[in-house]
């Protein structure tokens, strides 16, 4: 007959345990596959099946997320689902939770820019300590776009009317298709050798392109182009499509300008703007400069006129006069001090002489008699309640003492370092221990326990 080990496991129990080792292991996984046996009941919950050519997987999108799909759910529909692997326990069935349903082909692209995004998020380069600041007025700017594009008409064309002085280098490239995301890094790496080597110093670099679809504005968003602008030493700038388009290069960025013409507006002030600035700092110094000189002239006026400047002389007179009235105070309040001193000395002597040695020392001996009395009253006093106190501390150590505790049959075990083993899980099997009885101590081995 075959032995039952002591833990045989329920069917629950045991897809219990398949369940959160399949939870720990496959999280927010991406699955490929097409949908079939799609159902919709009345709780707004889809169940469905993904499916490959040797493979299927049950699935479930529940009301919250499926609500945030956009398009319509149908069999025969390629998708991408993003979520975590668990199991159905009621027919012990593994299946993924779907947390973001992406339709296959364009929901490919949305997929690498949200798994790059969220990769270059976590290293950083979107942080905002490591944006460097836009200069106020740059003087040389270096622009990486198409020469033949819209964008750089408009950008030329509005920096021209803002403020002509701007130096302009432009690295033409390619802003779409195949090679574009590598032209547009070389550019970003070319523009900055030549700017460390004091060749061509640059202000602030542009990266910029007009509008398009998501396929148009790709280049933009590849990895080799973001690390381009993470590592650039120039201030970088991202005017990248139309206001609502977003790309891995704008985060990655200094600064994003939500078009191309917003960048030319953005990077540099209107040159009247400067003079008119100008204008108003040189009339507030003007202004501050005059305050400052009438503020000096008026405390010359008020120094000249005043009586030090206009009659010394005298003034070194009445101080003269302040000091020889000041000696006669001093003389007076001296003599009269002198006086005053000899008149309680002469009293002090007459109340001397009225008084007996005899008397004195007799009354002085009564009253250190008396106190020698009360200080042996109190002495010994404080020696009965010092003594009191001392028998009860006694016996409370007596009680309180651990040898008490082991005459009483307990006992203290040690570690072999000395730590007092409150519980089992202190020591382990083999450790040596030391054991303190009322009579001595001795040693012994920890043993595994018998059951």
């Amino acid at each position: 007959m075959p032995i039952i080990p002591s833990q045989v496991l329920t069917v629950t129990e045991l897809t219990r345990r398949v369940k959160g080792a399949l939870e720990d292991k496959f999280t927010s996984v991406w699955v490929e596959g097409e949908i079939s046996n799609l159902r919709t009941p009345q709780s707004g919950h889809v169940y469905f099946t993904l499916k490959d050519a040797n493979a299927q997987l049950a699935a479930v999108l529940f009301r919250g997320p499926a609500a945030g799909v956009k398009f319509k759910l149908q069999d025969g529909l390629a998708v991408i689902a993003f979520g975590d692997i668990s199991v159905y326990e009621r027919q012990g069935q593994y299946q993924i939770i779907v947390r973001q349903l992406l339709p296959k082909g364009l929901g490919a692209l949305q997929l690498a820019f949200d798994e790059l995004k969220r990769r270059l998020e976590k290293e950083g380069l979107f942080a905002a300590e490591r944006k460097k600041p836009i200069p106020l007025l740059p003087q040389r700017i270096g622009l990486v776009t198409s020469p033949t594009g819209a964008a750089i008409r408009d950008f030329l064309n509005i920096i021209g009317r803002r403020f002509p002085n701007v130096h302009i280098v432009i690295n033409p490239v390619r802003v779409q298709g195949e090679g574009a995301a590598q032209e547009i890094a070389d550019a970003i790496d070319q523009f900055n050798a030549l700017h460390a080597a004091g060749t061509l110093p640059l202000d602030v670099l542009i990266v910029t392109r007009g509008g398009g679809s998501l396929e148009d504005l790709w280049a933009f968003n590849e990895e080799v182009v973001a690390r381009a602008l993470a590592r650039s030493t120039i201030p970088t700038i991202s005017a990248v499509g139309h206001e609502i388009d977003f790309t891995i290069a704008d985060f990655v960025a200094d600064m994003r300008a939500p078009t191309p013409s917003a960048a030319a507006e953005l990077v540099v002030k209107a040159k009247e703007e400067f003079v008119r600035q100008l204008r108003d700092c040189q009339m507030r110094l003007a202004n501050n400069l005059r305050l400052c000189v009438a503020n000096m002239r008026r405390r010359f006026t008020e120094s000249a006129s005043s009586y030090v400047f206009q009659q010394p002389a005298q003034l070194i007179r009445q101080y003269q006069q302040e000091v020889d009235d000041l000696r006669h105070r001093l003389g007076q309040a001296t003599d009269s001090a002198l006086d005053a001193q000899r008149s309680r000395l002469a009293t002090a002597g007459a109340k001397f002489a009225l008084l007996s040695p005899q008397s004195r020392l007799a009354a002085w001996n009564a009253r250190l008699d008396a106190g020698q009395r009360r200080l042996g009253s109190g002495f010994n006093q404080q020696w009965q309640r010092t003594t009191h106190r001392l028998d009860q501390a006694r016996a409370k150590l007596d009680l309180l003492s651990p040898k008490s505790t082991l005459q009483r049959g307990y006992s203290i075990t040690r570690t072999t370092d000395g730590r007092i083993v409150k519980t089992v899980k202190t020591v382990k099997t083999g450790d040596q221990i030391r054991t303190l009885v009322a009579d001595g101590e001795f040693e012994s081995e920890v043993k595994p326990s018998q059951r």
